[in-house]
């Protein structure tokens, strides 16, 4: 007896070290968040599409940023979703796909979080980065695409700038304002302007805007000046009402009315501005500077073209349909048949040839082609010009 109670004594397993404040736990106990599983996840998406990547701890903070950001505009379109759904008429036009992560296309959504990381936008910081769903009718998934804001735009110029500007002002011109371009000229080396505010609180409509490009050398200063005609051809054509204001279709007890808008006709026009003013028709890009993340962000403006192209066929595919096949008024007459040419008779109700002349004798002259003949079949050819 007393030799097995040693033997048990000594096969006891010694009770676990109690952890000490601040220790770090067993990896195995830490459950990572959404943010770090979305992480996570879209690492090991990029690198079965393209192959392992390095990312910086800033990156992937940003990454981390992104998930937010994204699952924001994943729930507001789902609100959007539903709402559309309760106002249509005829429910057979409703969206059953919910816009959720579960559908989510994250293969693309993968590559274009880590090449724009890679570019350093922020989606945390104002107009840096927007995320836009876009539902994939054939996949039936939503692609959710990243588009910069015009800050983002400003940070990616300046990021790849062949020449950084010192500074860069723009300003909406109008009606009441004074403003005054001063060109180069023999005289004049330096391009400037003339800007003043007449009346503050009452500034008039709008009639234009420019943009002032500095640099370290003044002699390289640029004006960029866009009448309103200028911003509104760079207007889209099916323009959201909600942001460039005028008539836009809501429902009001079960009918579908216009209704005029305000929107912010004001902010798209700065924006307007500012996105031609930081193109790199003024600020031209160093091909130094042109790395794998940048191309793919002018590949991926082409594609949000196409989505928002294909969105806009979504949204208008479903109106009423007009026949436009033109009908025989009310007591009019019947249209008259060309006469047919002489020896021929032709069925005015089927325009089918019932006559033909007698073949011509021998050695007579056959007779000169009309402009409307019959060949030997019994049908009828249109010829063209004699000439």
């Amino acid at each position: 007896m007393a030799t097995n109670q040693r033997t048990q004594t000594t096969t006891a397993p010694a009770p676990a070290p109690a952890p000490q404040a601040g220790a770090l736990q067993p990896q195995g106990e830490q459950k990572p968040n959404m943010s770090e599983r979305f992480t996570s996840k879209v690492m090991m998406e990029f690198g079965s599409s393209v192959g392992a990547i390095q990312v910086t701890d800033y990156q992937r903070q940003l990454i981390q940023g992104y998930f937010v950001a994204i699952d924001r505009a994943l729930k507001a379109a789902e609100e959007e979703r539903l709402r559309k759904n309760e106002n249509n008429r005829d429910h057979k036009y409703d969206n059953p796909l919910p816009v959720t992560w579960e559908n989510v296309n994250l293969n693309d959504l993968a590559l274009d979080v880590v090449h724009y990381a890679r570019m350093g936008l922020d989606m945390m910081q104002k107009n840096h980065l927007f995320a836009i769903p876009f539902k994939n009718n054939k996949a039936q998934k939503y692609d959710v695409n990243l588009m910069p804001g015009y800050n983002g735009i400003q940070y990616i110029a300046e990021k790849y700038a062949l020449e950084k500007p010192v500074a860069v002002t723009i300003e909406l011109v109008y009606s009441t304002d004074t403003f005054r371009p001063i060109k180069k000229t023999a005289g004049v080396r330096v391009e400037s302007y003339e800007f003043a505010i007449n009346d503050a609180f009452n500034r008039g409509e709008i009639v234009g805007g420019f943009g002032y490009i500095e640099y370290q050398d003044p002699l390289k200063n640029k004006l960029v000046i866009m009448t309103l005609r200028d911003i509104e051809k760079r207007k889209p054509r099916y323009a959201s009402a909600n942001f460039w204001g005028g008539k836009q279709k809501v429902w009001e007890n079960g009918k579908q009315v216009e209704q005029e808008t305000e929107g912010w006709f004001e902010e798209m026009c700065l924006k307007t501005i500012k996105r031609e003013v930081y193109s790199t028709k003024y600020m031209p890009v160093d091909p130094k500077k042109v790395d794998d993340s940048y191309q793919y962000m002018k590949l991926r403006e082409a594609k949000i073209a196409e989505l928002e192209a294909q969105d806009v066929i979504d949204v208008y595919a479903n109106g009423e349909i007009i026949d436009t096949t033109p009908q025989a008024l009310p007591g009019a007459p019947a249209p008259e048949l060309p006469v047919p040419p002489q020896g021929f008779e032709v069925d005015t109700g089927t325009g089918e040839i019932t006559k033909e002349p007698a073949p011509a004798a021998a050695g007579a002259e056959a007779p000169k082609p009309t402009a409307w003949a019959a060949t030997a079949d019994g049908q009828t050819t249109i010829s063209g010009p004699s000439f």
